[in-house]
């Protein structure tokens, strides 16, 4: 069984906060950060509207969602912010998140509390504006709430 990469709540309202989601399209029915949302079995085949944030599954299937997460946003269907792990070398990376708009690397690990801990990988917020992809992104750096998330400030959340 993989481990759930839960978005830290925190996180999630700092990103809220400035982007105001619409949608939470890939959660399940426990952890949804968004009053709308897809479950992880519907995310990918569902359309995707307004603004959306994603946190995807950090295995195998992380390069349909970030396609997904592009396409949309080619499309002017909608502007998604996603929540990835900072490998800058599998494909999926060059694909797609250098096509990006803007690239955030998070500064200091983020802790996915309760499930999983912290990782060993740093983190980027990935955001693909609306009608605005395809050229090289803007590259910053992101400071977490309080630099850093405590077990309190965490959610029970997949995406």
């Amino acid at each position: 069984m993989s481990r759930i990469w839960s978005t830290p709540q925190a996180v999630f309202d700092k990103l809220n906060e400035e982007f105001r989601f619409d949608m939470d399209v890939c959660a399940d029915h426990d952890n949804a950060k968004c009053q709308m949302y897809y479950t992880q079995a519907k995310g990918l085949s569902e359309g995707w509207g307004g603004v959306c944030f994603l946190n995807p599954p950090y295995g195998r299937t992380i390069s349909a969602w970030l396609r997904k997460a592009y396409e949309v946003a080619a499309g002017r269907e909608a502007t998604v912010v996603c929540l990835v792990p900072s490998r800058t070398n599998p494909p999926w990376w060059h694909d797609y998140v250098m096509k990006a708009t803007e690239i955030r690397f998070v500064r200091k690990k983020l802790s996915f509390f309760p499930d999983s801990g912290v990782p060993f990988w740093g983190n980027a917020i990935v955001v693909f504006r609306k009608g605005q992809v395809g050229q090289p992104p803007k590259v910053s750096s992101w400071e977490q709430p309080n630099g850093r998330v405590t077990p309190g400030e965490s959610s029970k959340a997949v995406g």
